[in-house]
């Protein structure tokens, strides 16, 4: 009988460097998966189309244990009471959100001026409703859960792949440098800048971001969310970094 695989779940936003982490996490031997998947695990049914969905594009790689999926959007919801899930590696991360929500505006404004998220309002709210709905989950499940913040990924590389590896409890470590797989930059998928393509972190990366505008009363009230929900997570989570 084949053994059923072990997940592990980044609940975030996006903009949050989730696409590099997730081809690092991805690039490891024993776990499968460095993509947004778009769907929500509620039943066993769901666990197993994972596993069916990941395959028609990916081989699962000899002897992996783990199966990754990130979930950046409030359509996707997590069911931790499935048996299957009771050892699920959970993380929450959160980026700060003047970067993060200019990021948002000047991603979709690339495809549509009219697009909801290109809007700063629209951009904001999608902002604000993630970081309530994270908070609402770390609240229902308490010490379930393993928080970081998103920077860390650019400004302390090496110090959050030996916690993240130690969080998963596997023997090989993460590495700076990945992989890319058959979804790596397309579109629906995660990132798809030229920068998801150089294979490794950049160290300090900084977007630029000084032509996108963002109000000072939206931003005031994104940053007075993020403090309240950042040290909810903090509060709430197994452990930190």
């Amino acid at each position: 009988m084949t053994q059923p695989y072990y997940r592990i779940f980044l609940l975030s936003h996006m903009r949050a460097y989730s696409s590099t982490l997730g081809h690092i996490i991805g690039s490891h031997p024993r776990i499968n998966g460095y993509y947004e998947m778009h769907q929500s695990y509620l039943c066993d049914a769901d666990l197993a189309q994972q596993i069916a969905d990941y395959s028609q594009h990916d081989s699962l790689k000899p002897n992996s244990h783990y199966q990754f999926d990130k979930l950046l959007h409030n359509d996707y919801q997590l069911n931790l009471s499935l048996p299957a899930l009771q050892d699920a590696v959970i993380f929450i991360a959160l980026r700060e959100p003047e970067p993060t929500i200019k990021s948002i505006i000047k991603l979709f404004r690339k495809k549509s001026d009219d697009h909801l998220y290109a809007q700063p309002t629209g951009a904001t709210n999608y902002y604000l409703e993630r970081l309530q709905t994270l908070a609402d989950f770390a609240q229902q499940h308490p010490q379930r859960y393993y928080y970081f913040d998103t920077e860390k990924v650019c400004t302390d590389t090496d110090g959050l792949l030996s916690q993240l590896q130690q969080w998963i409890g596997v023997a090989e470590p993460l590495s700076r440098e990945y992989g890319s797989f058959a979804k790596t930059g397309v579109a629906g998928a995660g990132d798809t800048s030229p920068l998801i393509h150089t294979g490794k972190v950049l160290p300090n990366f900084q977007e630029a971001l000084d032509d996108v505008e963002l109000d000072a009363t939206l931003l005031q009230q994104a940053e007075q969310a993020y403090q309240s929900s950042r040290a909810l997570l903090l509060q709430y989570a197994k452990q930190s970094f």
